[in-house]
């Protein structure tokens, strides 16, 4: 295998994007999102269905709170956040199968996807930069 196909096998082997991610839990998959931002950032806005546990804490709450059998797929705010990295690192150091959605909430976000708050769900809107928009 070249050094490329390799390099982007695994690449794609260990991170998602919000598109993928949203088709795969309208799709029924089984997969736990976990948002690995701090507390300030889950209360401004969060994936409806996500479960938050910041990145420090993963090691000590996961395994107490987490079915480890489900695929993981971790995010934070977005490419200038390594909070996903981080998060999916840990959950790697303890085993599980897990995922970074590149992009973040930032970009799920940006691309329309279903966001909410403590009130309830948030305003959808659809960055043109980001998608496709049929107009």
């Amino acid at each position: 295998m070249s050094d490329a196909l390799s390099y982007f096998a695994a690449k794609l082997e260990h991170e998602t994007d919000p598109s993928d991610t949203y088709a795969a839990q309208k799709a029924g998959e089984e997969l736990t999102l976990v948002d690995v931002r701090g507390d300030e950032a889950w209360a401004q806005g969060r994936i409806p269905g996500a479960i938050h546990i910041p990145y420090r804490d993963i090691a000590v709450r996961a395994p107490a709170e987490l079915d480890p059998s489900v695929p993981v797929v971790v995010y934070c705010w977005g490419p200038g956040c390594n909070a996903g990295a981080k998060g999916a690192r840990e959950f790697a150091r303890l085993g599980w199968s897990v995922r970074e959605m590149i992009g973040g909430y930032e970009y799920w976000a940006r691309e329309g996807q279903p966001t909410e708050n403590d009130e309830g769900p948030l305003p959808r809107t659809f960055d043109p930069l980001t998608m496709a928009v049929r107009g």
